[in-house]
């Protein structure tokens, strides 16, 4: 055996590893806990897309992002079925945790789901206390907005829930995007029919939705991208750590 040569070769094998590790022990984890809206979507619901399946393209290698969020889940479900708890256990100082409720949360009339404003209060606080006690970073983000025009005009369908958002982001010092303005913004400035190519508009005889589909709260491909370039902004107006790893 050549000796040389196989130290030589141990050694630089060795330092690949310390570098993956190190590397690995840097890298920030971005976790999305909230709703349909920003979840991942299985093969079956294509073209139906979450924000969240798009967010991780804007980052480079030092950011991943881990998205939690789910199909029908609000602050309070989310938290009963234990899907919380998870990502608490695995946060790390400097890690984030975007927090996106408020489409299910509104329904009330779901006892599982729904919740009070003073409720939906008080779960935001403690996501965010339990967030910050692992000395991670909470972010929260209000509800996109439906594609809900009447007349023309852009209807909002969140009441105060988006409101209470904000207000719990002012009183806990918490970086906030206001995603429900973003959204509305955006709706407005493309108007009732452009904006259609945002939601999962689909034709009878697609693989997934023969009979077709026409639904205004979940979003296209191109809809999830565009919503995770506001995400993205709003990254870039709070001024977050994550913005210098942004590509």
């Amino acid at each position: 055996m050549n000796k040389p040569k196989f130290y030589a070769g141990f050694g630089m094998a060795l330092l690949v590893l310390l570098f993956a590790f190190k590397s690995q022990q840097k890298q920030t984890v971005l976790y999305i806990i909230g709703d349909s809206t920003a979840a991942n979507k299985a093969a079956d619901k294509f073209p139906e897309t979450g924000w969240g399946m798009e967010l991780q393209p804007f980052f480079k290698e030092e950011v991943k992002v881990d998205n939690r969020a789910l199909n029908g889940r609000s602050t309070k479900s989310f938290r009963a079925e234990k899907r919380w708890q998870p990502v608490l256990d695995n946060l790390r100082a400097g890690d984030y945790v975007f927090i996106e409720f408020g489409h299910n949360d509104e329904k009330i009339d779901k006892p599982t789901v729904g919740v009070s404003l003073a409720d939906f209060k008080i779960n935001l606080v403690n996501y965010v206390n339990e967030a910050r006690s692992k000395e991670a970073i909470p972010v929260l983000l209000t509800p996109i907005s439906r594609r809900s025009f009447k007349d023309g005009v852009l209807v909002d369908s969140h009441g105060d829930y988006p409101k209470v958002t904000r207000l719990v982001a002012d009183s806990l010092k918490v970086p906030l995007i206001d995603m429900l303005a973003k959204t509305e913004n955006l709706l407005n400035k493309l108007g009732d029919q452009a904006s259609i190519k945002l939601f999962l508009h689909v034709d009878s005889g697609h693989v997934n939705y023969p009979k077709g589909k026409k639904d205004d709260t979940h979003l296209s491909p191109d809809g999830a991208k565009q919503i995770a370039g506001l995400v993205v902004q709003g990254i870039k107006e709070n001024k977050l750590s994550l913005v210098k790893k942004l590509k």
